[in-house]
């Protein structure tokens, strides 16, 4: 993995080097967002309710003849080969409702459409069947985009200063530490982030995705987050009502088990786009937006790019417009990638390498030593 995708990596051990290692600049780009919106062929911008569409057919499609293979032959084969048959199922389809969580989280940034009803309601079904809080995400999503990488005020992925580490954070920097604090992450990230806000804003008290008057949700929200969590409610009712009927090992291994390997996903890409020696964290006194949001990665996962819907390997594009849908996403990272320069990340490295890599290095942040207090902060790992 890691290579074969479709983005137009660097073509030599030397650039990847100097992407991979060598630190972006922090000082204030030579470009604004209108100068990178001018890069940008129009039609990039444009969102087509039918092609996207058939991105949630194609999805839903998968799923569907995935389900029936598993449910009308694995039955029929040897136990040894049935126990691997679910195991490839279970990632297989894992790795399609990624995708499908991926065109929910284009529906909460208006990029499925031009109808931000549409949008929603897509977005919200489908969420929903996944067991995910859409309107709940959107909303704590959108302050996550418009504070990006500042070390107060980002909602999610927020680094950690050193000083303020927890005790256990000693053990991190072990290997066995660090095997059971990936387990732990990719197992149980996103429903602990849903539930405890974990790697969250601190908004010193308890914070709950659920909660519609959670600190996150101002009062033109708090509505939407009742209906997301009603959305739930009746995943959770359809769910116990198979289970009733065709036993829990069943909906199990059909249904739980992909949906493990989804969550597992949706945080190693996430971490992976966010966490990279080469990008700072800002306080207040050094943070803009732009900045901010040039301080992402984009990653290769190979042949899991398309199944991905590019959501990694344009991530940086779609933290500086959040409205151009995935089927341009790549075409249109190309078109900024000579203007951005060296203020653009990309890093090939196989992603299960680089997951072990940046979960030993990125640690915790701290300023370069020196005189300049200059509050631009870099992931370290030494205790």
């Amino acid at each position: 993995m890691g290579v074969g995708g479709n983005m137009s990596v660097p073509s030599t051990k030397s650039e990847q080097n100097k992407n991979r290692l060598q630190r972006m600049p922090t000082s204030k780009p030579p470009f604004t967002i209108g100068d990178i919106k001018k890069a940008i062929p129009p039609h990039f911008f444009q969102r087509s309710l039918i092609r996207s569409f058939y991105y949630v057919a194609r999805d839903l499609l998968l799923v569907s003849v995935f389900y029936y293979i598993a449910t009308t032959y694995f039955h029929l084969l040897p136990s040894s080969y049935c126990y691997l048959a679910w195991l490839t199922y279970w990632i297989v389809q894992g790795c399609v409702f990624t995708g499908i969580w991926v065109i929910c989280h284009e529906c909460g940034h208006n990029a499925f459409s031009s109808y931000p009803r549409v949008d929603d309601t897509v977005g919200f079904i489908l969420h929903s069947a996944l067991l995910m809080p859409y309107f709940s995400l959107k909303y704590s999503h959108s302050r996550h985009h418009s504070n990006t990488n500042s070390l107060e005020h980002d909602q999610i992925h927020v680094a950690t200063i050193k000083s303020e580490l927890e005790w256990f954070y000693k053990y991190s920097n072990k290997p066995l530490g660090r095997l059971l604090q990936l387990v732990a992450t990719l197992t149980l990230g996103t429903p602990f982030y849903w539930t405890f806000n974990f790697t969250g804003k601190n908004y010193y008290r308890f914070v709950c995705h659920f909660d519609p008057y959670a600190p996150i949700y101002n009062d033109c929200e708090r509505l939407w987050v009742y209906i997301s969590d009603v959305g739930l409610i009746a995943t959770t009712y359809v769910l116990y009502r198979v289970a009733l009927t065709q036993g829990l090992a069943w909906l199990v291994c059909i249904y739980v088990m992909p949906l493990l390997i989804m969550n597992g996903f949706i945080v190693l890409m996430t971490f992976l786009n966010h966490h990279h020696p080469s990008v700072p964290r800002y306080d207040s006194s050094e943070w803009d937006w732009l900045r901010g949001t040039l301080a992402t990665v984009d990653r290769d996962y190979g042949v899991l790019n398309k199944v991905f819907h590019n959501f990694t390997t344009s991530h940086v594009l779609h933290h500086l417009f959040t409205t151009i849908p995935h089927y341009n996403a790549v075409e249109a990272t190309k078109a900024i990638k000579p203007l951005l320069g060296e203020y653009y990340q990309f890093d090939g490295t196989p992603f299960y390498k680089a997951l072990w890599r940046e979960t030993t290095e990125c640690i915790y942040v701290e300023k370069d030593e020196g005189p300049h207090d200059n509050g631009v902060f870099w992931f370290r790992n030494k205790l």
